[in-house]
């Protein structure tokens, strides 16, 4: 997944409630709506994956690392989510097969056109998208270094042009939010 990947040896990281000072569960959901079949890329140990769960009828993990998917697997995932260990730009599933997809705080590490027009191809027509990442144009304070992040008008450029209807782009203090409609 393009830049980098977040190192296994930090996973339990990932498990910190403060990282709900970034991203809360409400805003999450608000930002693509999840129902049916979703995926969550670059899903890691499942922290934001479990939040999605209860209201989604399938939760696809994905992420490149087969070793955060053992993490996920040892602390425990819902039954609805099934694990996919692929990379954003080559994922396994058919046209049209999801009905949202969300992405928290790993946009930067997949960003291409590759992995956009994938996320188009596999979103069906009128499916949410929400990304919720580090910007750009943050404090960097926290999160990879601001040299790896896009700001929201990068994020938005890159939505637009592959196709996508952006409903929302917002910048904040640290991150910024997309919620874009295929």
């Amino acid at each position: 997944m393009g830049f980098h990947t977040y190192d296994i040896e930090r996973a339990d990281d990932l498990e910190d409630p403060g990282r709900y000072e970034y991203v809360s569960v409400d805003e999450l959901l608000a930002l693509f709506e999840p129902s049916g079949v979703v995926a969550d890329l670059g899903s890691g140990t499942g922290f934001y994956t479990d939040a999605v769960a209860p209201y989604a009828g399938t939760v696809h993990a994905v992420d490149v690392q087969a070793a955060m998917h053992d993490r996920y697997r040892e602390k425990g995932a819902p039954d609805n989510v099934r694990f996919v260990t692929a990379e954003a730009a080559d994922m396994p599933f058919a046209d049209d097969a999801l009905d949202g997809a969300v992405s928290t705080m790993t946009y930067h590490e997949f960003a291409s056109d590759a992995a956009l027009a994938e996320l188009a191809r596999v979103v069906r027509p009128d499916g949410l998208v929400g990304i919720a990442d580090w910007s750009a144009d943050g404090e960097g304070a926290a999160g990879p270094p601001r040299d790896q992040r896009f700001a929201a008008a990068d994020a938005f450029e890159a939505f637009t042009e592959a196709g996508f209807t952006v409903e929302r782009a917002d910048e904040r203090r640290e991150t910024f939010v997309l919620r874009a409609r295929r």
